[in-house]
């Protein structure tokens, strides 16, 4: 089937933290910033499935690591340092001019999703969007991709699916769309190709 809709991940395909999450956690952690990180994404997990705040478990970990500064500001800081990749921006809304349906499928517990649809303009610039904290599942799921689909609405397989995490890629494939693994530390002549390989003529100027 052809593809008519591109469904894009959101960190580390449109957007990222500039200098990366350890660079961003550190001010606050130091040494301890990559195991203050797994330890609360792990615990964003249920909130990532629109299960619970996640700003109380940043408040408990916070506390734990002897962190001083209250937890929204800390949020704010961190979850909220999101730099758009204008090179992914441009692409997307080129292959948009050549009629593809735009989309996003990302997981996001609800205030930073809530930031990306309205301070970051976001609910303006895809056709679509699936957050996980809406949809009440998250990647690598397939049922994810299943009401992702259902949403823009089309079949499964005119949709094309970019990410930067293979298990998201192969969750997406077991749901019946096409999928790709990227991220921007590729560059975006190699998204342009993983386009073109499914049959969408993306254009390079």
């Amino acid at each position: 089937m052809t593809i008519r809709h591109l469904l894009f991940d959101a960190d580390g395909v449109i957007q990222v933290i500039p200098g990366g999450w350890r660079a961003a956690v550190a001010p606050y952690l130091g040494d301890r910033a990559e195991e203050f990180l797994r330890r609360v994404w792990h615990d964003e997990l249920p909130a990532m499935r629109g299960d619970g705040d996640f700003l109380t478990g940043l408040a408990a970990a916070l506390v734990e690591y002897g962190v001083p500064d209250p937890a929204e500001d800390v949020f704010e800081a961190v979850w909220h340092n999101i730099e758009r990749v204008e090179e992914s921006f441009a692409l997307i809304e080129a292959l948009r001019r050549m009629g593809y349906g735009i989309h996003l499928g990302s997981n996001q517990e609800r205030r930073r999703a809530s930031f990306m649809k309205t301070a970051l303009g976001y609910d303006r610039l895809f056709d679509t969007s699936s957050y996980s904290c809406d949809l009440g599942v998250a990647k690598p799921e397939p049922d994810f991709f299943i009401q992702a689909a259902r949403r823009i609405p089309a079949p499964a397989a005119s949709i094309l699916f970019i990410d930067d995490l293979p298990a998201n890629v192969d969750g997406a494939r077991s749901a019946g769309l096409n999928a790709e693994t990227w991220d921007v530390g590729q560059g975006h002549p190699r998204l342009v190709e993983l386009l073109e390989r499914h049959g969408v003529s993306a254009p390079t100027g």
